[in-house]
């Protein structure tokens, strides 16, 4: 017998990802206590988000007059973030042009931002439209900023099918937290 040894990977954010079970709330939790914004759904964890004022708790890094940051909570890398209008609209169409400026001043703010705390070397930023194309949540819009780096794969994927993010959500949210506050 071989004296092989493996190192273990702690990712316990992917548990509820991995057994359905964060998939109706996104992670966080309801409470009753919550008033949606005008057409908001209360299964929708972005509408929730955006109401709740536990931002730790929904990983809400910022919100401005028509929009927000937050962590994506199963993220492809490390810095994974969605940005959103605080209202919930389904489609570009729907978007006045305020919330438009306004969610493209959050995407250029948090890709620089991210440049300079996490050092990423590129980005992919873009949206899946419906649920044909791949949306998670379909009834809300938002923006995926995912951070890459220059030989950003690893044996992982190929070998596992798992990909390792080096830094937790919680250690994030407080280093994003910190550069918008200072």
């Amino acid at each position: 017998m071989s004296d092989q040894r493996f190192e273990q990977i702690w990712a316990p954010w992917r548990l509820g990802y991995v057994s359905g079970e964060e998939a109706k709330t996104g992670g966080g939790t309801k409470p009753a206590w919550l008033k949606l914004l005008r057409g908001g759904d209360p299964d929708c964890f972005l509408c929730c988000g955006v109401v709740d004022t536990r931002d730790d708790v929904n990983l809400v890094i910022e919100r401005s007059e028509h929009a927000f940051v937050v962590l994506n909570r199963f993220p492809y890398t490390n810095g994974h973030l969605l940005v959103a209008p605080q209202i919930h609209k389904p489609r570009l169409i729907d978007l006045n042009e305020v919330e438009q400026f306004d969610i493209q001043r959050l995407i250029t703010k948090y890709i620089a931002l991210l440049e300079r705390l996490v050092k990423a070397e590129g980005f992919n930023v873009g949206l899946n439209l419906g649920r044909a194309a791949g949306a998670g949540v379909p009834g809300h819009l938002h923006w995926h900023i995912v951070p890459r780096w220059s030989g950003d794969t690893n044996f992982m994927p190929s070998l596992a099918g798992t990909r390792v993010i080096p830094q937790s959500l919680d250690a994030l949210w407080d280093l994003l937290r910190e550069a918008i506050t200072s």
